[in-house]
């Protein structure tokens, strides 16, 4: 193994499961009419498979009651791209049945269906999850956009995400990039909590739930995946209430983990006090930007303001649903 790179060949020491046989892989990506996007995505998830040192297939679980996704895959044509529809809404339904439909898989990988892989990504993931076998691997994600971005935005990094060395370990991660060992998933007994489902933060408390539990999560900072920005998100009201929503989150995903009545009054109170903070400090920027004139302060205060709102919106029981749709009747699921 390259323990720089993290990648793998075939047939090297370490490369094969405990069992002698190699991991079977299964790429998920949960997709609600983005038909586009999928098309795009699919191809390039199915090149880098055939390069990988382990078997591995594709599964695109179709989160809308119309299946626009089941056309692209038709489409494809590929026998390594399986279809399922999960009809309940929301993405905690719809990972839920991607963990369902691999129970003969290992190693389970999300990515979102607006997201493409750089080259090197898989090879990436699979090699720093050979290294030790750690629960999840988690790689980067860095952000592409289809347009200028307004200096307002860049100014208050909203669409800035972190970066750190391969191998250092992380409590908490979203699933647009994270790899994960069913095994070990499958003995803690976790799932996407549906009352995330249209929230979002189903992944930062089942992420929080797996550190919790002492299982390992590391970085691979090789695995690098694109998020393509739309113009429909290079607004200030929609990165505003994105990080109002990252603070709702976060908030309320504490007080899911809280061990207790007493724990989770606590919780709540120091999540209020977080949130409280949080709107006083970026008060406080807004002001100086009001005398300064400051892009910068004015962009990062009402950055922080919002997500102490979303502390506090949390902490008290109030959740913001960011992905709200028509809700559908429970039917059979297809596929």
């Amino acid at each position: 193994m390259d323990r720089t790179t993290g990648n793998i060949g075939a047939g090297e020491p370490g490369a094969r499961g405990d069992d002698g046989r190699d991991p079977a892989v299964v790429v998920a990506l949960a997709s609600y009419r983005r038909a586009d996007e999928l098309a795009h995505t699919l191809p390039l998830i199915l090149e880098q498979l055939e390069t990988a040192s382990w078997p591995g297939r594709v599964l695109v679980v179709d989160n809308d009651p119309e299946g626009t996704a089941r056309p692209v895959v038709d489409a494809l044509g590929d026998v390594r791209v399986a279809y399922v529809q999960e009809v309940r809404p929301g993405i905690a339904a719809a990972r839920n049945r991607a963990l369902d439909s691999a129970p003969d898989d290992d190693l389970l990988i999300f990515i979102d269906d607006d997201e493409t892989p750089r080259p090197g990504w898989l090879t990436g993931l699979l090699g720093t999850y050979a290294r030790d076998r750690p629960a999840a691997v988690v790689g980067p994600v860095v952000s592409e956009y289809a347009d200028e971005v307004p200096e307002w935005i860049t100014a208050g990094g909203f669409f800035e995400r972190r970066r750190m060395p391969t191998g250092t370990a992380i409590d908490v991660a979203a699933t647009n990039n994270l790899l994960l060992d069913l095994r070990q998933i499958r003995a803690l007994g976790l799932r996407f909590d549906a009352d995330f489902g249209l929230s979002g933060g189903s992944d930062t408390l089942f992420t929080r739930q797996l550190a919790r539990s002492g299982a390992r999560m590391v970085w691979c900072d090789e695995a690098i995946v694109v998020d393509h920005v739309p113009l429909s998100r290079m607004t200030r009201r929609w990165v505003l209430m994105r990080a109002m929503r990252y603070g709702n989150s976060w908030s309320r995903t504490s007080v899911v983990l809280a061990s207790g009545p007493v724990d989770r009054t606590l919780v709540r109170a120091r999540m209020v006090g977080r949130g409280a903070a949080r709107v006083v400090g970026g008060g406080i920027r807004l002001g100086i930007a009001a005398v300064t004139r400051s892009t910068r302060l004015n962009a990062r205060g009402l950055r922080t303001v919002m997500k102490g709102v979303g502390f506090v919106r949390g902490a008290v029981g109030s959740t913001y649903t960011e992905y709200a749709r028509t809700p559908v009747a429970p039917s059979t699921p297809v596929g």
